[in-house]
């Protein structure tokens, strides 16, 4: 008797939307597509909350109106994958308004808090912003105190991460004058 190997079906981020307009997802659900899977995000805890404000605030006061600092909302990187960073500065266009997602040419920076997330968001989230060409990615690391920095993105990651635990600080390349720290974020 032959066997076969059941096929996956990819959704696309068309397929993924239009679940949410047929309340098959709903407004509530904690979900994002990776890799044309709908992945379910784990709740945010007290410190990750914490954390999220935090650089929210130091953003909002680092760009000013020049960009657009967006909490917690999705980025449309390409047919298949969606996720929702904690924090993009995204690039100020014209139509930001139109209702249209911002893709990775929108992003300047990306920052991804990992409370309980760090493997998944080190080894599926790093990867997939490298590919799309992030310029630049954070991750904070509350569990560890640490915070990294990845830059020079290309297919095979990102080239460059620097990594700052205590009372160190690591300075943006895509944001002149934002400087940050685990210090500063994780009290």
């Amino acid at each position: 008797m032959a066997t076969k190997t059941p096929t996956r079906r990819r959704f696309t981020v068309h397929d993924y939307h239009r679940m949410g307009e047929s309340g098959i997802l709903s407004e509530d659900d904690r979900v994002e597509l990776i890799d044309g899977e709908i992945v379910q995000m784990t709740p945010i805890g007290g410190r990750h909350a914490a954390c999220v404000n935090e650089l929210t605030r130091i953003l909002v006061g680092a760009v000013g109106r020049d960009a657009v600092v967006s909490v917690q909302n999705p980025i449309r990187l390409d047919d298949f994958h969606e996720p929702q960073p904690d924090l993009a500065v995204l690039r100020r266009r014209e139509d930001y308004r139109s209702g249209r997602l911002p893709g990775s040419d929108d992003v300047v920076l990306l920052i991804e808090v990992a409370d309980t997330t760090l493997r998944y968001d080190r080894g599926v989230k790093l990867p997939l912003y490298a590919r799309a060409g992030i310029p630049e990615v954070w991750l904070v690391d509350l569990g560890g105190g640490i915070l990294e920095r990845h830059i020079e993105s290309g297919g095979a990651g990102f080239a460059v991460v620097d990594r700052a635990e205590g009372d160190q600080t690591l300075h943006s390349t895509a944001l002149v004058g934002l400087a940050l720290g685990p210090a500063l974020l994780m009290d």
